[in-house]
């Protein structure tokens, strides 16, 4: 019996094309840690709602990923995965609701992510008491904190522990807090979370300068790169487009370029899993040669995309990097 079914699998399977593709980004990202390399993971659309967490949060207590950028949505939809699993809803015909159908998820208090359902009740309500009472308490010292830290420390204060419904290993939000790893949240405020922050502003509960602000990452992020991208330097692994990828990827021209640091490293790998068409003007369907034009990778950064489906794609690839 195989010790890694998976791995011997894809490669003696995933050939040629975007299958090749994946095999030979695999190799790539662990070529690039066992020299040394550090690595960035992005993660834009609803990973976390796919539960990548069953092998990225493996890939995070491995060490096999530095630091993190996600959106907003990603950052949340992982804890309330986590505290209300059980009361998800698969709607596998999603293709043939009507609108009175989808109506009426609404009336149950069902969001509607593709084929899956968060409650509304237990999910964001279960979160939004004790996040406050991360928030409120770093207001009434005087302090401030980046949107991770305030969900970590919620993580870490065992406050959502007697609501937890998966397996806390198959979180990767937990698996991160944890170990303290470098989260990058560029536009949080695009998401349930930060939007009730907003409407705790509005009604004069809360001072919008408790939280610290997407620049606030921007200079935290620069000062991490720097400090990390000496040697064989840092890689980007980036599942799907937006700003989740684009928003970390720019620090290094603007580290090259506005600070006018000569010696900063490129960018040092790059693989992006993409469904996005090239050729529409979108960041998301940039090839990556496009990024040398930028000042993001140079032009013998090893660089590979694999255009397909990143919920099928991330967790054979990361399978493949942890020897599964």
């Amino acid at each position: 019996m195989s010790q890694k079914p998976i791995s011997d699998f894809i490669e003696k399977h995933y050939l040629h094309f975007n299958a090749a593709s994946l095999v030979d980004a695999a190799k790539g990202y662990n070529t690039h840690l066992a020299e040394g390399g550090k690595m960035m993971v992005t993660l834009a659309g609803a990973m976390s709602t796919a539960e990548l967490g069953k092998s990225f949060a493996e890939m995070i207590r491995q060490d096999k990923v530095a630091i993190i950028s996600c959106t907003g949505a990603n950052l949340e939809e992982d804890i309330m995965n986590l505290v209300a699993h059980s009361h998800y809803k698969r709607v596998p015909n999603y293709r043939d609701l009507t609108p009175q159908d989808e109506w009426d998820l609404l009336e149950q208090g069902l969001n509607r992510v593709t084929d899956t359902c968060i409650p509304e009740e237990e999910a964001f309500r279960r979160l939004q008491s004790k996040i406050f009472k991360q928030w409120k308490g770093a207001e009434e010292a005087g302090e401030r904190f980046l949107p991770h830290e305030y969900m970590y420390k919620m993580l870490l204060s065992g406050d959502l522990e007697q609501y937890y419904e998966i397996d806390p290993a198959n979180s990767w939000m937990l698996a991160a807090a944890q170990k303290n790893i470098p989260i990058i949240v560029p536009g949080w405020e695009d998401s349930t979370m930060g939007n009730i922050f907003a409407s705790y502003c509005i009604k004069g509960e809360l001072k919008p300068s408790t939280m610290k602000s997407g620049i606030e990452y921007m200079t935290f992020l620069a000062d991490w790169y720097v400090k990390n991208s000496e040697g064989k330097g840092v890689g980007f692994f980036q599942i799907g487009g937006g700003i989740a990828g684009d928003f970390p990827i720019c620090v290094v021209p603007m580290l090259y370029q506005d600070m006018e640091m000569d010696k900063i490293p490129f960018w040092s790998y790059f693989c992006q899993i993409s469904d996005s068409t090239t050729s529409y003007g979108s960041y998301s369907g940039a090839v990556p040669n496009e990024k040398i034009t930028w000042g993001k990778l140079d032009m013998d950064t090893p660089k590979f995309i694999i255009e397909s489906d990143a919920t099928i794609v991330a967790p054979l690839v990361f399978a493949y990097v942890l020897g599964w």
